[in-house]
């Protein structure tokens, strides 16, 4: 005879074991959550719908700075980080490309604020990275990690501007849905690739 037991014979085997007989191993039915019950579990197709928007707020900024000056700009990205950042949630990481020094990590809206279009005294390095004239966005994923109503992202972003040069950046964010199924970047990672130094000869 086998040592192994077969799946009915296990679940017979631990119904006595556990003091009950063949007929108390009835089904426990379902529970009824009824309808309060959210799901804010955060899925592979709304990430990437939030990088795209992302981008193509970069892009709305660099726009209405060429129409409507930097005034108009600023109110925008204001906007933009109100809507899609989560600094009304507990705080941003926000680490840009083209920052250094004691500034390299912004821990208040105001320095990525400053860091998007400038005109911030406390941050005179910042000319703006969002008035550069952006005129297309592109991602590649090199990994998505996501975890319940989290998600980080990994990969490279790719902008050209107007004048048709392109730059890329290494960049990894962080997503999470909030009780009202809203998704917010709490995490803005950002830095240029890294360039090995040529062999001398």
């Amino acid at each position: 005879m086998s040592k192994f037991l077969s799946l009915p014979s296990l679940s017979l085997a631990l119904t006595v074991a556990l003091g009950g007989g063949p007929t108390q191993a009835a089904t426990v039915p379902p529970a009824s959550f009824g309808t309060n019950v959210r799901d804010l579990s955060i899925t592979a197709a709304e990430v990437e719908a939030a990088q795209k928007a992302w981008g193509k707020a970069l892009i709305e900024i660099s726009e209405t700075f060429e129409r409507k000056g930097q005034a108009a700009a600023t109110r925008l990205a204001t906007k933009v980080l109100d809507t899609a950042y989560a600094y009304d949630a507990g705080g941003v990481l926000f680490k840009p490309t083209l920052a250094s020094g004691p500034q390299s990590f912004r821990m208040t809206k105001a320095g990525a604020l400053a860091y998007f279009v400038g005109g911030d005294k406390a941050y005179p390095n910042d000319p703006g990275f969002a008035l550069r004239g952006w005129k297309q966005f592109s991602y590649e994923n090199a990994g998505v990690l996501i975890d319940g109503n989290s998600a980080i992202t990994m990969g490279k972003v790719h902008l050209i501007d107007k004048n048709g040069e392109a730059v890329s950046v290494d960049k990894t964010w962080g997503f999470r849905k909030n009780p009202s199924g809203v998704i917010r970047i709490f995490l803005h990672h950002s830095s240029l690739p890294y360039q090995p130094a040529k062999p001398t000869t």
